[in-house]
Order: C-alpha cells, then structure tokens, then sequence
C-alpha cells in the first residue's frame, strides 16, 4: 500500500469517528429538574418563560432537553423527599424555585448543579458564599430583601403619609422571608412606624392572623410572598377588600387579581435569568464560578379601581413612577 493511499484510509477513519463522537454529543439529552414549593400546574411543566428561553438558546424540548417537575403543593416538609427524588432520577441539573426548595435541593446534593431563583438574599440565607463566587454547586438570581422591603415600606408611606401601623404578613417558617420580614421592621423604625407581626406557618394560621387584625385594624398591610402566602393569597384579598385595608405585595399579578399596590421584580424575567443559567451550565460551566445575578428592573404596579373601592387618593408622585396603572 502506497503512502498516499494510507494516509487516505487513515484520514477517512478520523473523520467517521469525528462524526460518531459528535453524532454522540448532540444526542445527548440533557434531564432537567424543576423544584418547587407550590401547587403542581394542570400541565404538570416547569414554568414557561424558562423552558421558552431555553428553547430560544438552543436546546428543542424532547429532543436534546426533558424537564422531571416535583411540587410541594404548599407542604413544604415534603420538599427534602421531593428533592430526593429528583437526585434519584439522576438528573442533570436541578432549578430550584423559593427558599425552602433551594434549601432542600442544596441538602440533597453537593454535586449536581443548582439553579436558585425567588429564594430570597441568597448569601444571607447561606445558599451562597458570595454574589460574585457563590462557590460549591448553586447560583442563581438573587432577591435584594433589605434593597426591596425599605422601598415598598417608603412607597407606602408617601402613599399613606398618616400611616402609623402596618401589618406584615409572612411565613415565618421561610428563613429567607423571615429575614425580609426584619428587614420591613429595620425599615419602619426609620421611618417612625410601627409593626404588627404575623407570621404564619401552615393555612390555618391565616384565620389567627386575619382575626389580630380585626381585633386591631392596622394602617396597611404588607404581604411576603412565597410559596404559602402565595397559595392563600385569596383569603387576603378577601379580607382586606372586605374590610378596606391597603396592601402593599410583591408581585404584579397578585394587583391584576385585585390587590391595591405591588412593588416587585417580573418573575417571567427571573425564570429567562434562571434559563441563561441552565444553558451555561449544560455547556460545561461551573455553577460556582457563575456570579450570582439579580432582575434588571423592578416594577410599581397600582390598581386605581381598587384604590376608588378603598376610598383611597393615590399622589401624583407615586401614579407617575408607576410602571402600570390597571383601570
């Protein structure tokens, strides 16, 4: 055999096991797991917005990723078990939504990359080291909680000038929302107010809660939001509605469902966060070396038919920071 014919054979064995070995690599199919403290979806997905961004960045849905969901449907001592799990379907990287899901998905392993988002200051809480190396396996979106709680304390109070005494609403079985909670306390000590503490653990405790207010009407309410404040969210839109209490929340949707004011970051935009997250990592990088990222924007949401049933004047100063005023 001639010099020219072998290198040619040889050649053309390189190049058809350069094709096996990517042939190999684009058929891997990426499992991803989602972990969350709420109520499971009719469809049973992970959220949208992030398999939507995912999908945008590359990676078709049953082709080259899959998603293993788990919820706590609000119980969150099921959450260790759930997020157990999800390890056992050795999956390949876990998004874990909220405090108590981050917590449980960081104690399950210390190896498979995870992805945090809505779980409140995550170095405070101990997820990460730090923001710029969070170290070890998790990253993820942070939730400035002393930035946001004295912002919406503020914008309460220019909107209710006379307001002395405001109720806060939180699980205090949530480390993380604890910690925002002490934060709303440091913010009213500031600004001359006073605190009516309600912390509850599990859906009875709302009836304990919403009765102290009855028994002392606050100025205005304030509601931490995560995943068992979320679930009966309804009782205190009820109530305060019922009752003519201002609230102040979180999240915009918790507004269009009828609530008075939210101050808050977009969690569509947190979920595309987290997804530009699940990229990089199935592409090789390590969550430790990810810094730790936040929500570009923040949003003031105000429903003014809610405002008019309160009997309530929102100031100019505030509708004209407003990002969306619901009519």
């Amino acid at each position: 055999m001639d010099r020219r014919k072998f290198v040619g054979i040889v050649g053309s064995g390189l190049l058809a096991c350069t094709h096996i070995v990517g042939a190999q690599q684009t058929g891997k199919v990426w499992r991803v797991g989602f972990l969350a403290g709420g109520v499971r979806p009719p469809d049973g997905a992970a959220p949208a917005p992030m398999r939507e961004e995912i999908q945008a960045l590359g990676y078709a849905e049953g082709k080259d990723i899959t998603y293993e969901g788990r919820w706590a449907e609000g119980r969150s001592e099921r959450l260790p078990e759930l997020a157990a799990e999800l390890v056992s379907r050795k999956v390949d990287l876990i998004v874990a939504f909220g405090g108590p899901a981050a917590e449980a998905a960081k104690q399950s392993s210390s190896t498979i990359p995870i992805i945090v988002l809505s779980a409140g200051d995550v170095v405070e809480t101990g997820l990460v080291a730090s923001l710029a190396r969070p170290g070890g396996n998790v990253t993820g979106v942070n939730d400035p909680a002393a930035v946001l709680s004295a912002k919406r304390l503020e914008i309460l109070k220019e909107m209710m000038p006379g307001a002395k005494r405001v109720a806060v609403l939180w699980n205090a079985g949530n480390f993380a929302m604890t910690l925002r909670y002490r934060e709303i306390e440091k913010a009213a000590k500031a600004l001359g107010m006073s605190i009516d503490p309600l912390g509850v653990r599990e859906p009875d405790d709302f009836d304990v809660a919403l009765a102290a207010m009855t028994r002392a009407r606050p100025d205005a309410l304030m509601m931490v939001t995560d995943a068992l404040t979320n679930l009966n969210r309804q009782r205190v839109l009820d109530y305060v509605s019922a009752r003519k209490i201002p609230a102040m929340y979180e999240f915009g949707y918790v507004v269009h469902a009828g609530g008075l004011i939210s101050y808050g970051g977009d969690q569509s935009e947190s979920f595309k966060l987290a997804a530009d997250y699940v990229v990089k990592v199935l592409k090789g990088a390590k969550p430790g070396d990810l810094p730790v990222e936040q929500p570009n924007r923040y949003f003031l949401v105000i429903n003014l038919k809610t405002a008019t049933a309160l009997g309530l004047t929102i100031p100019q100063s505030v509708l004209l920071r407003a990002d969306e005023v619901i009519h």
